[in-house]
């Protein structure tokens, strides 16, 4: 073992006091067996009706949302909590609302389902009181966990929604009351009770608890030495180590900020100790470990919500997901080459990199669960089935193993961590329920869809007065901006909300926009789906990488920005694979030529970024070069011979300076 190596409990520490969760309470006594019972509770009641249970669908995320919700106002205060001064108290108001939210909750699912369906379109009065409770309840609890942003973002949906006939153009609808709104968002499966919820319960839950159980059997530290052994020796070697370190941990962990402090306080002080500045060790950890969001086989909710809105299987994701995540590595892996060799570090010493026959000796056994949950997806059996299956393979391995040998109390405890885990994206999932009622009430998504290609077409409309030689046309250019328009909307809403919140609203507004400009409808997914994951490192939310600034002891803004910086490269691959979807394997008319010459294409363009960034390739690059190779590695996005040619033939006088220095 390496002498970096940390103990989980260290590992729990971290995560406990970097996550940004400024209103948790720290319970104690009583109520803390209580509610780590009831989150225990809350794994054994998934685990069973996911593997074993026939439960009606409406009733199982009814109860989903009781616990989820419910624990929200025993765990979360209603206002921010001094650090210094944590709460352990939870008033008996908050205890009334959690009892509120677990009766409304379970009212409806607990009709029989015949009266259940005449009260469609027909709700009683006891209907519209519990749907409002539930609807306020949910905001509250969103608000208290996660912040906000998305409550607000709810209420402005909520507004529209009532308050149609009052907005102008294109927004302009009929508008419904108060009771229609709460009929649809409460009583139908197209609110609360929706998708989103839905594949929380099924299965985002699952990986969640099978994430947190292969990390306590050795399967990240695993990780994490594998990554020093591959790594750790060569120029700037920590920062490399932790590239490879949360590529393996995205694998098995969908949770930037857990990813974060899981590899970062290893990997960070590492760096620092090499000689990277403090802001930049941070940036290059939050950077890679919001790759775990787009790594197969365990990407966040997001992907498991895709499943559903595109009725494809799950391994059809993972495969889509696969060449896209490499690049990101990929681009990141550039930038820290070219820092280290700029800063002339030194990778780690013999001595500081543990041994590859000990590493292996000690954990080999941990990579089962994650082959046997791989292979399941592969051979077509579904997400949940895969989840239980290898979720059972965790605990028996973990019984049997010499090294980070699981326990019956070891066992109880992740059951509640992993719980612990789900409530604050639970609540956001509950949240975007009602975003997604109203865009199903209210037709808004196609709305907005005309309203972004409309503005896209004047754009590019305005431009085309100014390109000579005719080498774009309107189409050309409307796609483009289109797709910019979108890509900024989903930076800016990055910035406070949730990636898998992000997702679900903007693919509202692109999939029928993207639809329009004949954009196979998976690709238009992933679009919308990486350019949300850049939240988490967008400031002036930047989540992972004030996690990562706290442990680097760094400027939170500062390593913010750096971190964007870093991974610049995530925001060019989806224009690659919109303009070529064969980088995501499974689209239509998938050619192996052409995919090919994309990787290569879009390789060479990350390249030039990172180049452009770093300023540094074989020698320092001046600051005209510098902007020189960004602009031509636009060339690049489009894939294609005629455009790399160019591309290469106008950056060919900059390599040549190079070389020749």
């Amino acid at each position: 073992m390496s002498k970096f190596d940390i103990s989980q409990k260290k590992i729990s520490d971290l995560q406990k006091k970097y996550e940004v969760k400024t209103n948790e309470r720290e319970l104690k006594f009583f109520l803390k067996s209580f509610a780590f019972s009831v989150l225990a509770l809350m794994s054994i009641y998934h685990f069973y009706a996911s593997g074993f249970g026939t439960i009606r669908e409406i009733l199982h995320r009814g109860i989903h949302i009781s616990f989820v919700v419910g624990l929200v106002f025993i765990f979360y205060s209603w206002k921010k909590i001094d650090d210094n001064k944590k709460s352990f108290k939870v008033s008996y108001i908050d205890i009334i609302l959690s009892i509120l939210v677990v009766v409304s909750a379970l009212y409806l699912p607990l009709l029989p389902p015949e009266v259940l369906a005449s009260r469609v379109g027909n709700p009683e009065n006891i209907e519209i009181i519990m749907g409002s409770f539930l609807i306020v309840l949910t905001l509250e609890a969103a608000r208290r966990s996660i912040g906000f942003t998305l409550p607000f973002i709810c209420v402005l949906f909520i507004f529209f929604a009532i308050f149609g006939p009052y907005f102008p153009g294109a927004l302009k609808h009929g508008g419904t009351s108060w009771i229609g709104f709460v009929n649809h968002i409460y009583i139908t499966n197209q609110g609360i009770y929706g998708i989103a919820v839905g594949v929380m319960a099924q299965y985002v839950f699952l990986f969640i608890l099978f994430g947190v159980l292969a990390t306590k059997i050795g399967l990240g530290q695993l990780f994490i030495d594998l990554a020093m052994v591959i790594a750790g020796k060569y120029s700037g070697g920590p920062a490399k180590v932790a590239i490879f370190s949360s590529a393996f941990l995205g694998t098995i962990s969908g949770s930037s900020i857990a990813n974060t402090v899981t590899t970062g306080s290893l990997t960070i002080p590492a760096m620092k100790k090499v000689g990277y500045p403090p802001h930049f060790s941070g940036a290059v950890e939050a950077t890679a470990s919001t790759g775990g969001q787009i790594t197969p086989p365990i990407l966040g909710a997001a992907a498991f919500i895709m499943v559903e809105y595109l009725e494809v299987p799950l391994r059809d994701i993972l495969a889509a997901a696969l060449i896209p995540a490499l690049l990101h590595y990929f681009g990141i892996f550039i930038m820290v080459h070219l820092e280290a060799k700029k800063l002339g570090l030194r990778g780690l010493t013999n001595e500081e990199v543990p041994k590859f026959f000990s590493v292996v000796k000690d954990n080999w056994l941990s990579l089962a669960p994650l082959i046997l949950l791989v292979y399941l997806i592969l051979i077509g059996r579904t997400p949940d089935y895969a989840a239980v299956i290898s979720i059972i393979a965790c605990v028996l391995i973990g019984f049997i193993k010499k090294t980070n040998r699981l326990t019956i109390k070891d066992l109880i405890k992740c059951l509640s961590q992993g719980a612990r885990n789900t409530l604050a994206v639970g609540a956001a999932a509950a949240a975007i329920g009602i975003i997604v009622g109203v865009v199903t009430l209210t037709g808004v998504g196609f709305r907005l869809g005309f309203v972004v290609i409309q503005t896209a077409g004047d754009i590019g409309s305005f431009f085309l007065n100014f390109i000579p030689f005719d080498l774009f046309t309107i189409e050309d250019l409307t796609l483009f901006f289109s797709l910019l328009l979108i890509a900024f909307s989903c930076i800016f809403m990055g910035t406070g909300v949730p990636t898998t919140a992000t997702y679900i609203i903007l693919v509202a507004v692109a999939a029928p926009a993207l639809t329009q400009l004949n954009i196979e409808p998976i690709v238009s997914h992933f679009f919308v789906f990486y350019y949300g994951v850049l939240a988490d490192i967008t400031p002036p939310v930047a989540l992972a990488a004030y996690a990562a600034a706290g442990i680097a002891g760094s400027n939170p803004f500062k390593t913010g920005n750096t971190a964007f910086r870093l991974g610049i490269a995530k925001a060019l691959v989806p224009f690659v694979f919109v303009y070529s979807p064969s980088l995501l394997l499974v689209a239509q008319g998938f050619d192996m030529y052409i995919f090919f010459q994309t990787l290569i294409s879009a390789m060479i363009g990350i390249g030039l970024i990172g180049i452009s960034f770093s300023g540094y390739f074989l020698k320092n690059v001046p600051i005209y070069q510098r902007w020189y190779l960004g602009v031509n590695s636009l060339f690049f996005i489009a894939p294609g011979i005629e455009s790399s040619i160019l591309g290469l033939f106008l950056i060919s006088p900059v390599l040549f300076l190079q070389l020749k220095k």
